[in-house]
């Protein structure tokens, strides 16, 4: 009955050792897996969301500036419409008024010249008119000179040249004259946009 009982523990021990490293390297592949997921995968799916975002605002912009950038081409496309538009009707109140302006400028041409004066030719240019004629006199073309300067429709006149003609029964002069030409009507209008333009 001394007999000892003996029993061996030895594969018990192997057994609970292997089990123990078994789950420590179970622990150390999880906690890898782990590590990838957050370090690895994580990161990629945040920036990525975030990168899709920031393209799709970038693609609002875009399209808000293309279609600004048409708005702004069709607003320079009707500001020069209404340039032309404007311009055009300028021009054709410039030549309404023009006219009427050219009756009163051969009307007052034909008012200024005294008796014994004739015209023969009439050339104008820009608002300088170039008088040809023929008077009895130099006296006469000195009074014609005058009736011009007194006029509110000429301006400036000035002799080019003037030769006496002693040849014929009846003596003449043979004149060149120039001389600028206004319109009274729209110096006026000038003279009253300038006056409510001070007027605070």
């Amino acid at each position: 009955m001394n007999r000892a009982i003996r029993i061996n523990l030895l594969d018990w021990r192997a057994e609970a050792r292997e089990a123990k490293r078994r789950r420590f390297i179970a622990l150390l592949i999880g906690a890898a897996a782990a590590t990838t997921l957050i370090v690895g995968v994580l990161p990629v799916v945040y920036y990525g969301h975030q990168l899709a975002s920031q393209q799709s605002r970038n693609d609002y912009l875009t399209a808000q500036i293309d279609s600004a950038n048409r708005k702004l081409t069709e607003i320079k496309q009707l500001k020069a419409t209404r340039e032309a538009l404007v311009n055009r009707m300028q021009i054709i109140g410039e030549l309404q008024q023009s006219r009427s302006s050219i009756v009163h400028y051969f009307d007052a041409l034909a008012g200024t010249m005294p008796e014994g004066v004739y015209l023969t030719g009439l050339t104008q240019q820009d608002n300088t008119t170039t008088l040809n004629g023929i008077a009895e006199s130099n006296a006469r073309v000195s009074q014609y000179m005058t009736n011009l300067d007194d006029s509110p429709w000429f301006d400036n006149p000035r002799l080019i040249v003037i030769t006496r003609d002693d040849s014929t029964a009846q003596p003449r002069a043979d004149f060149t004259l120039r001389v600028d030409s206004r319109n009274p009507a729209a110096s006026s209008a000038t003279d009253s946009d300038a006056v409510t333009g001070d007027t605070p």
